[in-house]
């Protein structure tokens, strides 16, 4: 296509999505293009879409996060995260540790223990299999269970779990410990496979296996957290072949909590450091797509820290309804460099661009209400504490400790 025709085919899109209707995935894609003079009319589009189910209300949930193993067999283009053993940073966490970490947190008013760690470290890594065979377990997915289940005994908060692929028996295992779980689909292209892809050499970025374990996740009934991570070499068209498959999964089984519209960042120490940014208008523009493709219901949320605070208020206007989890203690570990914003300024701005801010927990409302969908022995801490709209009581939110 031409230049020319290209913008023509996105304004006839745009046109149809402000008559109403859905998209098609050629339709998103050319909306991926939209013109900057009409960039306001999507994402005006996408807002009052989020406002028919959402209102003008946004959530976040006040976490710890708990690096429990930084190790893993997969070398992403684009991760500072993982290490081998002997790298500075490299750690896995003592259960000691991690119960003076997220106790620390629940002091100051969180409410989940967001677990990330590196994938099957153990298939790589001696030291790491010594280390678990010293704490009587055989897998890191052993462990981790083993240590959400003693944050469970020993503390007030719920565990969330993203700690990558797993098998239908690591998942309902899992469950039972964890009020919610996660692992990002990143992108459905099997392109960044291939030699010197965003995942080459990563094992556990085969597309088809990262939604053999969201489709698992929704066989067994667990409320799931997963996303895109956009800017790693994937075109528009892959972006939205990911944001369906995601919304396929959903209407087979009503499980997915959450979409997460993540940006890639450049960072000096990664192979991908020479790649650009997306720009804040490419992100602005996805979280709108995600949202006319994804529907009303669906909670949609992009990391703050990894946007400047001055384009908060146009993030809110492309659709999103959750900020994520944002911690009181704790870095983001993935992003280290991009520190949180302090939750009296996410307040501030959040209310300037005329919304409500309230507190989730790691189970979204509509999940915490109904019982079917949290492990027997978890449902009544999470009765404890939300209110009858599922978010935290008002009580119990996190401005109450400051």
């Amino acid at each position: 296509m031409t230049e020319a025709t290209v913008e023509a085919f996105s304004d006839r899109a745009l046109d149809r999505v402000l008559e109403g209707h859905t998209p098609d995935a050629a339709e998103a894609t050319a909306l991926l293009d939209t013109p900057a003079e009409r960039l306001a009319d999507l994402l005006g589009a996408a807002g009052r879409l989020r406002d028919t189910a959402h209102g003008r209300r946004l959530t976040f949930s006040a976490k710890v996060f708990v690096p429990l193993t930084t190790l893993c067999r997969d070398y992403c283009g684009y991760c500072t995260f993982r290490k081998d053993p002997g790298e500075p940073g490299a750690l896995t966490m003592t259960p000691e540790e991690v119960l003076a970490l997220v106790s620390a947190g629940e002091r100051l008013g969180a409410k989940e223990a967001l677990f990330s760690l590196g994938d099957k470290p153990e298939a790589l890594f001696a030291e790491h299999r010594a280390f678990l065979r010293r704490h009587g377990q055989r897998t890191t997915l052993g462990y981790l269970r083993a240590v959400s289940e003693l944050v469970v005994a020993e503390t007030g908060l719920l565990p969330h779990a993203n700690p990558g692929l797993m098998a239908e028996r690591d998942l309902a295992a899992l469950r039972e410990s964890n009020v919610s779980m996660g692992i990002m689909l990143e992108s459905l292209s099997d392109r960044l496979l291939g030699p010197g892809g965003a995942h080459d050499r990563a094992p556990d970025k085969v597309p088809a296996r990262r939604l053999k374990t969201i489709a698992l996740a929704g066989k067994l009934g667990i409320p799931f957290t997963t996303g895109i991570l956009i800017g790693i070499g994937e075109t528009n068209a892959e972006r939205v072949a990911s944001l369906i498959a995601i919304r396929d999964l959903h209407e087979r089984y009503g499980h997915i909590q959450e979409v997460i519209v993540q940006n890639f960042r450049a960072k000096p120490a990664i192979p991908m450091r020479d790649r650009p940014d997306p720009s804040a208008e490419d992100l602005l523009r996805t979280v709108a797509v995600a949202r006319l493709l994804l529907g009303p219901a669906m909670n949609i949320q992009a990391p703050p820290n990894l946007s400047s605070g001055a384009h908060y208020e146009r993030l809110t206007q492309a659709g999103l309804n959750d900020w994520g989890g944002i911690s009181p203690l704790t870095p983001d570990h993935i992003n280290p460099e991009r520190p949180w914003p302090a939750l009296a300024e996410l307040k501030r701005r959040t209310e300037a661009a005329g919304h409500d801010l309230r507190e989730r927990l790691a189970i979204y409302p509509a999940y915490a209400t109904r019982p079917e969908w949290v492990d027997e022995r978890l449902r009544p801490r999470v009765a404890a504490f939300v209110d009858g709209e599922g978010l935290v009581r008002a009580d119990l939110e996190i401005w109450r400790q400051w």
